[in-house]
């Protein structure tokens, strides 16, 4: 195949994540092999490329990577991810790597493999079928366009186009991979904002630092301030973020606060509910001991970040307890940074508590002190990892977590075992597919009886994170018997039917709905040029965004975006139950005023979706009056197919007033949304409507879950452009810009029916 082997190319052991008729997971270890397009599956390490695999699947432009975070089964920790069709959610393949550093090396490997896949795919599909002739009746059954492209269909054997109505997809001819690439540019951030932290004290080798909400806070300090610890640990920041993760009891190696500590629920791969007790010889004489109990998100960034960001909540499971004095952590986690090529970290640890204390008993500097104190834990964390030189701690399993395996290990194998003959009955259908068919063909029935014993490494793996999933992960896995939903709002709903409330924090599902009223698409969130009206939108500043220059591809620089292509008209703020597509091509919109004028008006708009019971929306309306054609590569966007589309659509996200644990969890990089999250593309005349799903990925629901807590205490600013690839397409472009200040729930339209 000459160069077309110089593709992406991955490969070691994986575990396919299954579940037998009762819905209980179990997990089958493979050798995989990403190459050329082709994932391989082995039950040994294959001896020669020639080696025939015992499965494999083509990887097209429609395959997306879906991150689940981590899940426990059988007392082994993965990290999960799954591979799945666009428009066939069936078809997919779930996938457990033993760390989150290898699961993230996988899920770029797939995704450079998605980007390359037209430059490369019809080269090697055509070698495909002369080697595996009987794979197709004919060379014409390979699904290419007139340009040579494959092209997806709703062929079993094939991938399928994303769902929507009213699309027309043209391949576009552009070398759109040149490059290319999901990795974050370089830098920590694309949004130029000042610092709200200010530099008070250096304590023990770690410098503290306070944040102030506006310049006349930055002398005096708040009831229960803000206040970060930053300190250089010798250590990964994987094996860092699997220490700070851990409850076990050998989290006193370095943690002199804990006591003990459980996970109270398991919410999502990214997501759970922990409750903490402390230690009370730490804190001031006569205090009493204090618990936490706390919502824990994480998340790996691109560059080798780990995100852990907590915040207090309530939960029916585990109310306050005798002896304690449950403490308000408002706003608190860790950032973790690779320095040093990943030999050292730069650590953050923010705390912002209420610990309960009297007024008349304990003063606000002695508050101040015990925060300062806590924070002393990165300290702690240092001489752990100079000890240890780096190498992971070891734990212990929980007592919660191997009785619970106990109780469902001959529950499983009485599954396994009334399953054995609709399995083999499964195997004779699967002998009749084609060898390079969906990503289910992976799932090899017979397997479920066969697995590659696991290494003593394996078993490290193990033991290091099967403390944290305590008894409720008993709940967790008999959700599982229900693995697939049709729609990802269903699934999004029995979270949010789970999830718990913390003080002030807004449920959107549980708010009163009103009389559903007719709407005028376009006119439901009012602008307020000044921002000082709730609930209304103004356009950002676009100096405050960052965007590739005329030399990128030479210098790696960013600059200042001069000015927007399209100028922001619109917004709606709307509520149903259902999600709301196509709001442009619905009689009375703004849009469909002006193509009745007949106008030269074009529009872009932005539907964010926010699924669950109650389906928010939040919809952007931008114009532009010149002809789409004077842009050449927004004409190629807006005429692309949904491969170019999804390659090339970014947000810039950034919370300009809030919560640090919001402000976290955002971030201000520039990322591919179509990478991320699925969207569905509508063309009309005069426009084209983008609906994003949020609901289509576990870390974007994780985000919005937390903003949507604190949505009426945020300022929200965002910038959308096509990212530019070429030297002929460079410098970038902002397409526009919008501020939302402080957006209310109660005041979204509720649509009818």
């Amino acid at each position: 195949m000459g160069d077309v082997g110089a593709a992406t190319a991955m490969e070691g052991w994986l575990y396919l994540i299954r579940s037998n008729r009762l819905g209980l997971q179990y997990s089958r270890k493979r050798y995989f092999v990403l190459e050329d397009r082709l994932l391989k599956s082995f039950k040994s390490v294959p001896l020669s490329k020639e080696e025939e695999p015992l499965r494999s699947a083509v990887i097209d432009p429609c395959i997306r990577v879906a991150d689940n975070g981590r899940e426990s089964i059988h007392r082994k920790v993965f990290f999960i991810f799954t591979l799945y069709n666009t428009s066939n959610h069936h078809d997919q393949l779930k996938l457990g790597a033993s760390s989150p550093e290898e699961a993230a090396r996988w899920i770029h490997s797939f995704q450079e493999v998605v980007l390359k896949v037209p430059i490369l795919l019809p080269f090697y599909l055509k070698e495909i079928c002369i080697q595996h002739v009987n794979n197709f009746s004919s060379l014409q059954d390979v699904p290419y366009t007139e340009n040579g492209f494959m092209s997806c269909s709703k062929n079993s054997r094939q991938s399928f186009m994303l769902s929507g109505s009213n699309r027309v997809n043209h391949i576009n001819p552009i070398d759109w991979t040149l490059s290319s690439s999901i990795r974050a540019d370089q830098g920590t951030s694309d949004v130029i904002a000042p610092s709200t932290w200010t530099i008070f004290h250096c304590q023990n080798g770690l410098r503290l630092f306070k944040e102030a909400k506006d310049r006349h806070h930055h002398r005096t300090w708040d009831d229960h301030p803000a206040i970060m610890a930053v300190g250089v640990v010798d250590g990964t920041s994987e094996a860092i973020f699997q220490t700070l993760m851990s409850l076990g009891v050998s989290r006193s190696e370095w943690d002199f606060c804990f006591h003990k500590g459980s996970v109270v629920e398991h919410l999502d791969g990214h997501t759970d509910i922990i409750h903490k007790q402390l230690y009370s010889d730490w804190l001031p004489w006569g205090m009493k001991r204090r618990d936490l109990l706390l919502r824990r998100y994480w998340r790996r960034e691109d560059d080798g970040t780990y995100v852990i960001l907590y915040h207090s909540v309530f939960h029916k499971k585990c109310p306050p307890q005798k002896g304690y004095v449950r403490a308000c952590l408002k706003s608190g986690g860790y950032v973790i940074s690779p320095l040093d090529n990943g030999k050292q970290s730069v650590v953050k640890h923010m705390l912002a508590i209420d610990w309960k204390y009297w007024r008349t008993y304990l003063q606000k500097t002695s508050a101040q002190s015990i925060t300062i104190k806590m924070l002393g834990r990165v300290a702690a964390l240092r001489e752990l990892f100079q000890a240890k030189v780096g190498d992971y701690p070891s734990f212990e399993f929980t007592s919660g977590e191997l009785s619970r395996d106990a109780r469902f290990q001959q529950h499983e194998a009485n599954g396994l075992v009334r399953d054995c003959k609709q399995k083999e009955d499964a195997v004779e259908v699967e002998k009749a597919a084609s060898d390079h068919g969906s990503l289910t063909s992976l799932n090899d029935a017979a397997d479920e009886f066969f697995d590659i014993p696991d290494t003593s490494e394996s078993d490290q793996t193990e033991s290091f994170w099967s403390y944290d999933f305590g008894q409720e992960t008993h709940t967790q896995v008999q959700d599982t018997r229900h693995p697939r939903l049709s729609t990802a709002a269903g699934f999004v709903k029995r979270l949010h039917d789970r999830a718990v409330q913390k003080r002030g924090y807004v449920d959107l599902n549980e708010m009163m709905r009103d009389e559903g009223t007719s709407c005028c698409y376009g006119s439901t969130l009012p602008e307020d040029p000044t921002c000082t009206s709730l609930s209304t939108w103004t356009t950002t500043e676009p100096s405050t965004f960052l965007i590739r220059g005329k030399n990128y591809l030479a210098d790696r620089q960013k600059v200042k975006a001069n000015g927007t292509l399209m100028q922001m008209v619109a917004a709606d703020w709307l509520r149903s139950d259902k999600k709301e597509d196509d709001l442009a091509g619905r009689s009375g919109s703004i849009v469909q005023k002006y193509a009745a004028k007949g106008g030269p008006e074009f529009f872009f708009i932005i539907n964010i979706q926010v699924p669950g019971s109650t389906t928010y929306n939040l919809a952007l309306y931008y114009m532009m009056s010149t002809p789409i054609e004077d842009s050449p590569l927004l004409e190629s966007f807006v005429n692309g197919d949904d491969a170019f589309r999804n390659s090339r659509f970014k947000l810039i996200p950034y919370i300009s007033k809030g919560s640090w644990i919001v402000k976290q969890s955002v971030g201000k990089k520039a990322c591919l949304i179509g990478q991320a999250l699925e969207i569905n593309y509508f063309r009309g005349s005069n426009y084209l409507e983008l609906g994003i799903d949020i609901g289509s990925s576990t870390i974007a629901r994780g985000v919005v879950s937390l903003v949507l807590g604190y949505l009426n205490n945020l300022v929200i600013e965002m910038a959308f452009l096509v990212q530019a690839n070429t030297e002929e397409e460079l410098p970038e472009y902002l397409l526009g810009t919008c501020r939302l200040n402080h957006l209310d729930a109660s005041k979204s339209i509720l649509l009818n029916s």
